[in-house]
């Protein structure tokens, strides 16, 4: 649903001048997508949409060169891999244990990277919870968070 938002959020910018998170919510529950101003806000967060002006001296949303801020997915990289200690599956479940007081870069660090089969995350002090699809995919998961460290 997330992913599927995001790309309806770039489309919408990309074919019109949104000013406002007002006029990008009406926008997207035009689409079918009914959300919160803190979604909106943290999706515009997460995309790096930036405002721009525009020649008629008014500023509208705009995606960055590329789609993302250059070098954030490589920053969030570097951050998961610096606070991630141990990796375990337990069935569905993948537990990271981080240094005190990163899990929640971590988790932030994961729904960035846009996980296959990741359901959601949760964070505490220094564990966190990603709940996957099934088994399988946190199996997988664990092999590609054992390799990235």
């Amino acid at each position: 649903m997330k992913s599927a938002r995001h790309e309806k959020i770039q489309e919408i910018i990309e074919t019109h001048n949104v000013e406002t998170q007002h006029a990008l919510a009406e926008a997207l529950k035009e689409a079918g997508f009914v959300s919160t101003q803190a979604t909106i806000s943290r999706d515009i967060r997460e995309l790096g949409l930036t405002k721009e002006q525009t020649p008629d001296g008014n500023y509208r949303y705009r995606v960055p060169q590329g789609g993302v801020i250059a070098g954030y997915n490589e920053r969030l990289r570097t951050i998961f891999k610096e606070s991630v200690t141990q990796v375990a599956v337990a069935q569905n479940l993948v537990v990271l244990r981080t240094l005190p007081g990163l899990a929640p870069a971590a988790c932030s660090a994961i729904d960035a990277m846009g996980c296959a089969g990741l359901v959601g995350t949760i964070a505490g002090d220094d564990t966190a919870f990603l709940a996957m699809k099934d088994n399988q995919a946190a199996e997988q998961f664990q092999v590609q968070i054992s390799a990235m460290l």
